[in-house]
């Protein structure tokens, strides 16, 4: 190897498994990873996959799904970041009345953007284990997806720029809304899926995997060029995830081609499902 240190730009967030590689207990001879935070996390996908402004990033996997569709030159590694069961991710107005799946038809809901891995993820959810018809409900945008031309499909609303999913919820011009990782702490928005914990473990119990909902990726350039930087990189988050210690009975962050194709395979049968794809890639070209 050179002696001076190849150096790769790279975002991820702040995690048990990510932490010891950004202080530094983890580090390779050759290898130089420079962390470039951006928060909050998704506001990094969009540079990454419109301008490569990174060597490696943590990405969204609806948002990585699409940019593979489109051809924007990125690949998959199965690194997963964070996971976590998405039953409490819709919320309702209370005050207003109760929603339960059962009555969402006809009901309008928002969700940051169409292809929010999170939305994909509960729309996934209400459609298969619900009974839901998507296309029975108004949904409501924020904001454009990462890759531009990924497209919202017909008849999705987009909010006015001055309008937000919580202020909706409560002025009633929303039924209900899907959240990311930060709830609000509102008591009065509660969850429209009945005891979304133990919904989240008959879940579980039936798939054995937690939703994935973002991966690492890196530029189809270094992947070609470097090979075994792409490796070192991998070696090297694998060894923060080992240094970081199991985090719960059950792991959030898989890593390993065969321990992330169950969660692909079926996120992938959902943005079919959902129009956010032309075709259902495999996923053995994911990466």
């Amino acid at each position: 190897m050179n002696e001076t240190p190849l150096t790769l730009r790279i975002v991820l967030g702040d995690y048990p498994h990510t932490l010891p590689l950004k202080r530094g207990e983890i580090a390779s001879p050759w290898l130089k990873l420079d962390f470039v935070e951006v928060k909050p996390m998704h506001k990094a996908f969009k540079p990454m996959v419109r301008e490569h402004a990174y060597d490696a990033s943590e990405m969204a996997l609806v948002t990585y799904f699409q940019a593979k569709d489109h051809g924007k030159g990125l690949k998959l590694l199965p690194a997963a970041m964070l996971a976590r069961f998405q039953h409490g991710a819709l919320l309702c107005n209370a005050a207003r009345g109760r929603l339960t799946p059962a009555d969402l038809p006809g009901k309008r809901i928002g969700v940051r953007s169409w292809s929010q891995t999170t939305g994909v993820w509960m729309r996934g959810i209400l459609q298969n284990d619900y009974g839901l018809d998507l296309s029975g409900v108004q949904w409501v945008t924020f904001e454009d997806g990462h890759v531009a031309e990924a497209r919202d499909p017909p008849g999705i609303i987009r909010a006015r720029p001055d309008q937000d999913i919580t202020g909706m919820l409560l002025a009633g011009e929303l039924d209900a809304g899907i959240y990311g990782a930060a709830l609000p702490r509102d008591e009065r928005l509660q969850s429209v899926v009945p005891d979304p914990d133990a919904a989240a473990r008959d879940w579980y119990a039936r798939h054995q995997l937690v939703p994935v909902n973002h991966m690492v990726v890196v530029t189809e350039e270094l992947a070609r060029a470097n090979p075994q930087a792409v490796a070192e990189l991998y070696r090297l988050l694998e060894a923060g995830k080992q240094a970081a210690g199991k985090q719960g009975p059950i792991d959030t962050a898989p890593f390993g081609k065969e321990a992330n194709r169950p969660c692909l395979e079926l996120l992938m049968g959902y943005a079919v499902q959902q129009k956010l794809v032309s075709r259902r890639l495999a996923v053995d070209e994911l990466w």
